[in-house]
């Protein structure tokens, strides 16, 4: 009971495990925020090539937005080129 009372838990863990553990969590944080970054390029690239060949107005661009987060949603996320691809070739 001492221990789920406690605010800081280094009163029961030694300092050089929760230094270690504060370093893993920093470096996964460190790197996940730099592929999320390379991946934000990424997308805003394929944003631009679009939006140069395409003529989509507004109204679309605001229904398709709708679309995708009912998506997104329903799939929890899985989303991939394959399926969507698969899905505009039985429409």
């Amino acid at each position: 009971m001492e221990h789920l009372a406690a605010e800081e838990s280094s009163r029961f863990l030694p300092s050089a495990l929760v230094a270690a553990l504060r370093s893993t969590v920093q470096g996964s944080e460190n790197r996940i925020a730099r592929l999320l970054f390379k991946l934000t390029v990424e997308i805003s690239m394929m944003m631009h090539v679009l939006a140069a060949g395409l003529e989509i107005d507004a109204s679309q661009l605001d229904q398709l937005r709708w679309q995708c987060v009912q998506e997104v949603k329903k799939v929890n996320g899985g989303i991939s080129f394959k399926d969507t691809l698969k899905q505009h070739e039985d429409e």
